[in-house]
C-alpha cells in the first residue's frame, strides 16, 4: 500500500502568496509577459505591451464641423441683421460638407442654415463670422506622436476607434498567458461520457479553464491522468517541455494514499507549499519545476473555484500588467452563527436579500463539494483567521457575485424545498429581468421562523395538523401570530412512500417499515411531521425506525440516497422518486403554502410573484406535473 502523505506545513494565505512570488522572481517569471502585435480587430480586452503614439494628427488638416460655407473670418466684417453681405460662390465662399478640409485662406465656416441665395453664384450672409467657428483644428483629437493609450491598458471599444483614428492598423499587447491543467483520479471521465456508478464527471478543468480564459489566459487540458504516479510524473515531464507559463495539477493534493501531487512536483522541482491555512481549499499545493510554476488544485470543486479565485486568476492578471479589480462589496447582517476553524481565512458563500431596511446574509451549503453553492450564491464573504466565526446579527463584509441592484431585485423564500418553486422562479424571471427568486431551504418550520425573525419575505411550509386535520394554519397563527400574514396556496402535492426500482421487499405502507433502512428528512421539516404522525397513526414509535436519525434536506436527496441503496424507503414527493426511476407508494396529497407578511405583499418581486400563481399557463404548466395539483394555486385562504 502506498505511503500517506502529510501536508508540508499549513500556512497563511499571505505568506502562500509571498512565497509564490519570491519563486517566480527567482526564476525570472514575475514580470508582465512580453508583447506581440495583433490587429484591431483582435485585440478587443487585450493588454498594451507598450505605451502607443499617434502615427498621425486626427484631424490631418483643418476641417469643417458643420454643412455650410467656408469662409474668410475677416472678409465678413460688415455683415449685419440689417445689411446682409454678399459673398461670392468660390471666390469669397466655398460650400463644404462636414469633414471636408478648408480651402486655401478659410479660416471659418457659416452654417448653410444662416445663408440666403441671392443668385446662383452669390449668397447673402446676415451676421459676420469669428475666427475658426464650426472649425475642427489640425490634431484637435490626437497629434502625431502623442501618447494614446499607457502600456498595460486593457483595450476597450473605444480605444480600437482611436488607435485607428490616429493611423495604426496593429497593436502590440501583452502574450495570452498559457495554462496547462492535468486533470487526476481513477474514477474521473470526461464530460461526454457519462458515467458509471463510482464514476465522477471530471469537471474541474471546465471551471478552472474557464476562469483563465476570463482572465485573459489561455488554457489547454490534458488527457486524465490515473492513480498511477509513474504516470502523472510523465505527464508532468511533457507539460514542462512544452514551456507553459503556469501548470495546474487537478486534485491529488490531499494526504491520500492515491494523492501523488506534491510528490511527483517534488521529483522534477520542488514543492514549496503544501496546505494553505484557508476554507475551503486547503490543501493547496504551489511548486516550481524547470522555473515554471506548479499549482496542486484540491479535487473538490468549490475549494477548486476558490484556489482559481484566490491564486490562479490573480497570477494571470499579474503576467498581463494588471491589477486585480476591486470587487463590488456590501455590509451585511448575518442570519445564522458561522463557526471558523481559528487558524484559517475562511470564505462563506452566502444568499442576500434586502428585507425591511436591512441587507441580510444567508450562508449556504458549506460542503467542497456542493458546486450548486457557487451556482446560488450572490456573495462571498470572508471571515478572517483568528476569528472563531461570528453570531446571528453580526455584520459581514461580502464580495459580491451579482450587482446591488439585482439583490434589491430579489424575493426571498425560506422554508420547505419544492423542485417546482424553480418553475416558478423562471416565469418570475421571463416577466422581469431584474426580479429574481432566491430559494434557501430550511424546513418548514425554520422558514416560518425565518419570517418571525425578519430574515425571509416569505416561507414555503406543508406542516399537518393532526388535531385539526389541517395544513400549516394553526402553525402560522403559532409562529406568527403577532404578525399580519397571508397565506397564499402555492400548490397540492402527492406524498408517499420512495422505493426502489420493483419494490423488492414488497412494501405496501407505513406499517411495513420494521426492520428496514430507512430515510429521514431534517426536525422540522413538513414531510418529517407528516411521517410522525403517520406512525403514531400505526402506533409505530421513532425507536422502532432503523434510520430515523438519517436526515436529507430535500426531497430529492432522499430520492437518491435510496436509488444508491443507503436505504430502503424514504418519504417525499412523487415527481422526486420519478425523476430518479423510484417506484412510488401515494399516501397522501397535502398542502404546499406561502406564508407572506402583509408589508411584503407590494414588494415589486412578491407583487410578479402573486401574478404568475393567478396565471392560467402557470397553472396548466404546474398542475401537468407529475404528483401535482394546481386548481388551488393562488388563492389566499382565510383564516
Amino acid at each position: 500500500m502506498a505511503k500517506r502523505q502529510i501536508y508540508l506545513d499549513d500556512i497563511p494565505l499571505d505568506e502562500a502568496r509571498a512565497i509564490l512570488q519570491a519563486a517566480l522572481a527567482a526564476a525570472g517569471a514575475a514580470s508582465p509577459l512580453v508583447g506581440e502585435r495583433v490587429a484591431l480587430a483582435d485585440a478587443l480586452g487585450r493588454v498594451t505591451a507598450e505605451p502607443v503614439r499617434a502615427l498621425i494628427s486626427s484631424p490631418q488638416f483643418h476641417c469643417a464641423a458643420m454643412d455650410g460655407y467656408a469662409v474668410s473670418a475677416s472678409a465678413t466684417a460688415s455683415a449685419r441683421e440689417t445689411q446682409a453681405l454678399p459673398l461670392r460662390l468660390g471666390v469669397e465662399a466655398f460650400p463644404v460638407n462636414t469633414g471636408d478640409p478648408l480651402p486655401d485662406g478659410a479660416n471659418a465656416v457659416i452654417m448653410i442654415e444662416n445663408v440666403n441665395h441671392q443668385t446662383d453664384s452669390t449668397i447673402l450672409i446676415y451676421a459676420s463670422a469669428a475666427p475658426w467657428q464650426h472649425v475642427r483644428l489640425m490634431g484637435e483629437d490626437m497629434v502625431a506622436t502623442e501618447t494614446i493609450l499607457q502600456v498595460n491598458h486593457q483595450l476597450r471599444p473605444v480605444d480600437l476607434g482611436a488607435l485607428a483614428g490616429c493611423g495604426h492598423q496593429q497593436v502590440a499587447v501583452r502574450r495570452k498567458p498559457r495554462v496547462l491543467i492535468i486533470p487526476t483520479g481513477g474514477e474521473l471521465v470526461p464530460i461526454d461520457k457519462k458515467p458509471e456508478r463510482g464514476q465522477l464527471i471530471e469537471y474541474n478543468s471546465l471551471i478552472l479553464s474557464s476562469q483563465i480564459r476570463a482572465a485573459g489566459g489561455e488554457a489547454q487540458v490534458t488527457d486524465i491522468i490515473g492513480d498511477d504516479e509513474k504516470a502523472l510524473r510523465a505527464a508532468l515531464a511533457d507539460a514542462l517541455a512544452s514551456k507553459p507559463d503556469l501548470i495546474l495539477i487537478l486534485s491529488g493534493s490531499s494526504a491520500g494514499s492515491h494523492d501523488f501531487s506534491a510528490r511527483t512536483i517534488d521529483a522534477l522541482g520542488e514543492a514549496l507549499v503544501h496546505g494553505v491555512a484557508v476554507r475551503p481549499g486547503h490543501p493547496v499545493i504551489i511548486g516550481m519545476a524547470a522555473a515554471i510554476p506548479v499549482i496542486g488544485v484540491p479535487g473538490y470543486p468549490v475549494s477548486a473555484a476558490l484556489t482559481g479565485e484566490l491564486f490562479i486568476v490573480p497570477l494571470i492578471r499579474q503576467w498581463l500588467g494588471l491589477a486585480m479589480p476591486e470587487s463590488a462589496t456590501i455590509e451585511a447582517t448575518s442570519t445564522r452563527k458561522i463557526t471558523s476553524p481559528i487558524g484559517d481565512d475562511d470564505f462563506v458563500r452566502v444568499a442576500l436579500a434586502a428585507i425591511d431596511g436591512r441587507v441580510l446574509a444567508t450562508p449556504l451549503q458549506r460542503g467542497a463539494g456542493v458546486i450548486t453553492s457557487l451556482v446560488e450564491a450572490d456573495g462571498l464573504a470572508h471571515i478572517p483567521r483568528f476569528h472563531e466565526g461570528v453570531d446571528r446579527g453580526d455584520k459581514l463584509n461580502v464580495a459580491l457575485y451579482r450587482p446591488p441592484s439585482s439583490i434589491e431585485g430579489t424575493a426571498l423564500i425560506m422554508g420547505s424545498h419544492d423542485p417546482m418553486l424553480d418553475l416558478l422562479a423562471t416565469h418570475i424571471r421571463e416577466r422581469s429581468v431584474d426580479q429574481r427568486l432566491a430559494s434557501v431551504n430550511v424546513g418548514s418550520l425554520g422558514g416560518l421562523i425565518a419570517l418571525r425573525r425578519g430574515e425571509a419575505h416569505l416561507a414555503g411550509c406543508h406542516l399537518f395538523h393532526p388535531e385539526t386535520k389541517t395544513y400549516n394554519i394553526p402553525f402560522v397563527q403559532r409562529y406568527l401570530g403577532e404578525d399580519e400574514v397571508a397565506l397564499v396556496t402555492f400548490a397540492q402535492r402527492e406524498q408517499g412512500l420512495i422505493l426502489p426500482p420493483g419494490n423488492p421487499l414488497g412494501i405496501a405502507s407505513i406499517a411495513d417499515l420494521h426492520g428496514l433502512r430507512y430515510i429521514n428528512r431534517q426536525r422540522g421539516a413538513g414531510t418529517r411531521v407528516l411521517f410522525d404522525h403517520l406512525l403514531a397513526q400505526h402506533e409505530i414509535s421513532a425507536d422502532e425506525i432503523d434510520g430515523y436519525e438519517h436526515e436529507e434536506y430535500t426531497h430529492l436527496a432522499v430520492a437518491a440516497a435510496v436509488a444508491d441503496g443507503i436505504g430502503d424507503c424514504g418519504m417525499g414527493l412523487r415527481g422526486a422518486a420519478e425523476a430518479m426511476g423510484l417506484d412510488f407508494i401515494g399516501l397522501t396529497w397535502e398542502h404546499f403554502d406561502l406564508a407572506i407578511p402583509k408589508r411584503h405583499l407590494e414588494f415589486a418581486p412578491v407583487r410578479t410573484l402573486l401574478a404568475v400563481l393567478e396565471d392560467d399557463a402557470f397553472k396548466r404548466e404546474l398542475g401537468a406535473q407529475s404528483g401535482y395539483r394546481s386548481d388551488e394555486t393562488g388563492r389566499f385562504i382565510d383564516f
